[in-house]
């Protein structure tokens, strides 16, 4: 490896160079002039192809455009769509809003955490899930309400987390998804 640094892909099973690893933020730069304007869609590009923000890419982009590493770090936790850590393969957003927490959403809440073993703002060590709360969803007439992906689940009870769960671990084992998912469940 010709004056590349190595590291652990994001995976963390295998070593690669720096050089091939970051080859797709080179390709998503060179599609910008190196202006600073340009930082959040790179930004946003960077994370869709990494899941995340990794310290190396930042740094990349920090050099590419000409900005302070301190500048970028600014940015990227200024705005709630950007992660440094990875984020697991399905995001669940608990709603913690006036509506939800009135028929139960705490208990909800508490219900995901006891089956995946963490708290909100956490990922699973699997990469599978990662739980967080928002302040509302808008589907307060079917509270308490959680959104999987882009699937909202309406209605939830702490008793039917664990199919709801199951529908999401199934998904990618099988590759089937049931017409239920596709849907809100009421």
């Amino acid at each position: 490896m010709k004056g590349g640094r190595s590291m652990g892909c994001v995976c963390g099973h295998e070593k690669e160079s720096m050089d091939k690893y970051l080859a797709p933020l080179h390709q998503i730069m060179q599609k910008y002039p190196q202006e600073q304007r340009y930082l959040i869609p790179i930004l946003q590009e960077a994370q869709e192809q990494y899941g995340y923000l990794p310290k190396d890419v930042l740094v990349e982009i920090s050099k590419y455009l000409q900005v302070s590493l301190t500048k970028v770090y600014g940015v990227v936790t200024f705005y709630t769509q950007f992660h440094l850590q990875p984020r697991g393969r399905n995001v669940i957003k608990v709603c913690t809003g006036t509506a939800c927490h009135v028929r139960g959403g705490a208990e909800v809440l508490k219900a995901i955490e006891e089956a995946l073993g963490i708290k909100s703002g956490g990922t699973t060590p699997d990469l599978e899930f990662t739980l967080e709360t928002v302040a509302c969803i808008g589907a307060c007439g079917l509270a308490p309400v959680i959104m999987v992906n882009n699937d909202t689940h309406g209605r939830m009870t702490p008793e039917s987390v664990a199919d709801v769960l199951n529908a999401y671990r199934n998904k990618e084992q099988t590759g089937v998804t049931s017409s239920k998912e596709a849907v809100i469940t009421q």
